[in-house]
């Protein structure tokens, strides 16, 4: 619309809650519609008109009778001013009745046909109208999605004034329209969510509006009412790319929606408000599930701002939290390169559902299939496309992922098609979510992104230069991954696994991963004598059953042959990717993440002995940074045979990096702290994490320690750990397995600083 209208309908709102600028901050109901017609061509002002809602009671024990409208015409008894007083009994009902009175006014003047809403700010629109409508269900008419600002059009001839800061009574001082100050309220002086309203100020607010309107259309401003405000009527699904630039100020992240919840009911949530297209991004997990979080992009930084005002505004039972983001944050959700994706997402107006759980087998026709209807069943989903609305999730080097989006033509037809959640495809069942295009986004960026071994941590001293701890290629994979155990299971249970392969075990070579609590995360490592019976078992034992004794569940367990080093990567807290190639017929599934930080249980055989292992630096270089003990950390020094680390009956939990020597370096494991830059004496730090939180402290390490002279004033206590320093030089590293004591009825982790 870019000619001037020909009639301009002065409209204002107020709710039972705040007014002024937090008008529809609180989610209060609407209760008073107010508005003047203006004759722009004739300058002239038609009769005020005042509407009343009666709040809803649902809530409420009494019961609501069901009419649709109540209509009663009231002469100013009532002291509010208006012309005529009309009533109706819910929201949807006085849209529909201030539409048929505006309509009837209009005609019944019959000089022009163009009508559109003026409004004293944005607040009236967009944050009463429109979300109420939204969380109620109710049809708003049309007229109410185009309307003037006062504020911004008054603001073309006093360019001078702050926006935010306007108001009628500011105007009306600035076009020298006398007003009844008195009687007049005055927004500015309203802060309280707590103040309502008074009745008759909305119909003294009309009034001045309209004096402000004339005062423009005449000389000497002459204005011209063009262009008005546009509220979006529906979200626009979309692509962005990487190399786009959002700003900052137009994004904002909403936390605690709920897990079913799509794009559309986030722009149903913010209704009232333009988002750009496209601009609405779920977040996923590092499990690849929603975490209740989005972010949403508007088209402007003046909309962002009316949505950081909806904080904790209700969503269904759960209030959604509303905070500010950047374009960065939602390009990293939002933003995709690959062209599969932009040719399936490049027709608009369609329904996305993804499935999980897909066989890695599952074909173009057997999803078609699946969504077919059954015998005896009428209802119809067709995939719009056919086969090219289906998009099968792959990893890097073309293996499927179980994951696949398809797209519908209608909403209809995604319902149907959602109605066949966990119905069984080939020998699995499926699951179906309604999913948006920034999640297909966000998903292929994570399967395609995945790096082979993520980067280990950072090594513990900084002096060291830094060294790469990825496994070289080519390394002898003479190790075991059994990976699904029962959480029950024990080393027993292993073993009986295992069967003829026990006898191809190495000695210590039963490596148990523990997660932070210390409980099994359902991995093991087994280091085996060659790398042929290390295959051999994988193909022999993969996918069989393993029961436990301490428990009736029984699982299958996935067996994967591997190298020394990349066990100890993961033993170290790192983790193996799935984009390993292995024997196996079918490719390994799962994320082939390991948690950190590493604990391991150990078989307990008698004895075991290291291997020597290069230095990292050159031996001038590490005694320079490490007298004397920089060789003993960079070289682990083999222990003669026989000798014990621990009683072979006990069961003990200890850090991998204390005695595995691969990578041959100094520990690396996350949370060591750093050690002190210089010592009173020649000396070294051994950290004793695994501490009882009942233990006597000081007392109880003097103890442990006694013999190594370690002075108590060298022994600190820090948070959950304890570090003494020892002056003994080469005595306590000779004699470390020793120091394995057990203040408080637990064993401590020992580990040269």
């Amino acid at each position: 619309m870019t000619a001037q209208v020909d009639y301009l309908v002065v409209l204002f709102t107020a709710t039972s809650g705040a007014s002024g600028e937090l008008l529809g901050s609180d989610e209060k109901e609407l209760v008073q519609l107010v508005w003047q017609l203006v004759d722009v061509k004739n300058k002239k002002l038609g009769r005020v008109n005042e509407l009343l809602i009666k709040p809803d009671l649902s809530d409420l024990t009494e019961q609501k009778e069901e009419e649709d409208v109540v209509e009663e015409s009231v002469e100013e008894e009532n002291g509010s001013g208006a012309d005529c007083v009309s009533k109706a009994t819910s929201l949807e009902a006085a849209l529909n009745l201030f539409h048929l009175q505006l309509t009837n006014e209009v005609n019944s003047v019959g000089t022009g046909t163009s009508v559109c809403l003026c409004t004293d700010g944005q607040l009236h629109i967009r944050q009463v109208i429109h979300p109420e409508a939204a969380n109620k269900n109710a049809l708003v008419p049309d007229c109410f999605y185009s309307f003037f600002d006062l504020r911004k059009e008054f603001k073309k001839h006093f360019p001078t004034s702050d926006l935010k800061a306007l108001n009628v009574h500011i105007m009306a001082e600035s076009l020298s329209i006398p007003v009844d100050v008195p009687a007049m309220w005055d927004p500015s002086a309203t802060l309280d969510p707590s103040v309502t309203l008074p009745a008759e100020v909305a119909v003294q607010q009309v009034r001045v509006m309209a004096s402000i309107i004339l005062a423009m259309l005449s000389e000497p401003f002459c204005h011209t009412f063009s262009n008005p405000e546009r509220v979006s009527e529906k979200f626009e699904t979309g692509t962005c790319s990487k190399m786009e630039k959002v700003c900052d100020h137009t994004v904002i992240r909403a936390r605690g929606l709920p897990w079913q919840s799509s794009d559309q009911d986030i722009a149903r949530f913010f209704r009232g408000l333009n988002i750009a297209k496209g601009g609405a991004a779920l977040c996923l997990n590092a499990q690849g599930r929603r975490n209740g979080e989005a972010l949403v992009r508007f088209v402007s930084e003046e909309h962002r701002d009316l949505a950081l005002q909806r904080h904790k505004h209700h969503m269904g039972n759960r209030y959604i939290e509303v905070y500010k983001a950047t374009g960065e944050d939602f390009l990293k959700i939002a933003g995709g390169t690959s062209n599969e994706v932009a040719m399936f997402l490049s027709r608009e107006d369609q329904i996305i559902v993804r499935m999980r759980g897909l066989p890695f087998t599952a074909t173009h026709e057997q999803v078609l299939a699946f969504f077919s209807p059954g015998e005896g069943l009428k209802e119809t989903c067709p995939v719009s496309g056919g086969k090219d609305g289906i998009l099968f999730v792959r990893y890097p080097d073309g293996r499927p992922t179980g994951d696949a989006f398809v797209l519908f033509a209608c909403e209809e037809h995604a319902q149907c098609a959602l109605r066949k959640h966990k119905e069984i495809l080939g020998r699995r069942y499926i699951e179906l979510f309604k999913s948006t295009a920034a999640e297909v986004q966000q998903v292929l960026n994570r399967y395609s992104s995945a790096p082979l071994i993520p980067v280990a941590p950072a090594p513990l001293v900084s002096m060291v230069p830094a060294m790469s701890l990825l496994p070289p290629p080519g390394g002898a994979r003479d190790c075991l991954r059994l990976r699904g155990l029962p959480y029950t299971a024990s080393i027993e249970d292993i073993l009986t696994f295992l069967g003829e392969f026990t006898h191809d075990i190495r000695p210590h070579g039963v490596h148990m991963v523990l997660n932070q609590q210390g409980r099994p995360s359902g991995d093991c490592f087994i280091q085996m004598t060659s790398a042929e019976r290390a295959l051999q078992a994988s193909q022999r034992l993969h996918k069989h059953m393993m029961s436990s004794q301490r428990g009736a569940n029984s699982r299958y367990v996935e067996v994967f042959p591997c190298s020394a080093d990349e066990m100890g990567l993961v033993l170290m807290g790192g983790s193996l990717s799935h984009t390993h190639t292995h024997i196996h017929n079918r490719s390994r599934s799962g994320t082939g993440l390991s948690p950190p930080p590493c604990k391991s249980r150990r078989l307990s055989p008698p004895s075991y002995s290291f291997t020597p292992a290069p230095p990292v630096l050159p031996t001038e270089a590490a005694a320079a940074l490490y007298p004397p003990i920089g060789q003993m950390l960079l070289t682990p020094r083999p222990l003669p045979p026989g000798h014990a680390y621990y009683p072979g009956a006990a069961q003990l939990y200890m850090n991998y990096t204390a005695y595995y020597p691969s990578p041959p370096g100094s520990p690396t494991t996350v949370g060591f702290f750093p050690s002190p830059s210089s010592l009173s004496t020649p000396g070294g730090l051994v950290r004793m994490p695994g501490l009882t939180y009942n233990s006597n402290g000081v007392k109880d390490l003097i103890n442990a320690v006694q013999g190594y002279q370690s002075p108590m004033e060298s022994v600190s206590l820090l948070s959950s750990s304890l570090i003494g320093q020892s002056s003994g030089g080469d005595a306590p590293l000779m004699s470390l397995p020793a120091l394995m004591t057990k203040p408080g009825g637990q064993y401590l982790d020992l580990t040269l600083l």
